[in-house]
């Protein structure tokens, strides 16, 4: 009786890894063991980038929260207070989105969280 080594699954499977590495120089595209872990790094680092991007925009829209609630006599800190307090179910995004293109709105909510706070 035959061996039977489970060929075809083998081969899928390593096809389905380079593939994944289609792009890469040298080796790295057509090596088996090299495209691995070069896949798995970059896996690593297209994780880390997510978070990265969420930190970032978060911080951004901190930022333009910080320079909207200014002229209203607020600080950001204090504004997000308020808006907690006043029982506003809006995110920073949407809080920044509203400053940037409507900004009757946002002073009625800055004015709504001073309210809160006092």
């Amino acid at each position: 009786m035959s061996r039977a080594t489970n060929g075809p699954a083998t081969r899928q499977r390593r096809n389905r890894l380079l593939k994944r590495a289609k792009g890469y120089r040298q080796g790295r595209r057509n090596l088996f063991k090299m495209a691995s872990v070069t896949v798995l790094r970059a896996d690593r680092f297209a994780f880390a980038g997510r978070q990265q991007k969420k930190r970032f925009f978060r911080s951004l829209w901190i930022t333009r929260l910080s320079a909207a609630v200014k002229p209203h006599g607020l600080r950001y800190s204090t504004f997000i207070h308020g808006v907690q307090k006043a029982g506003i179910k809006l995110n920073r995004k949407e809080l920044s989105e509203l400053a940037i293109h409507d900004p009757s709105t946002f002073e009625s909510i800055c004015g709504q969280a001073k309210k809160a706070i006092a």
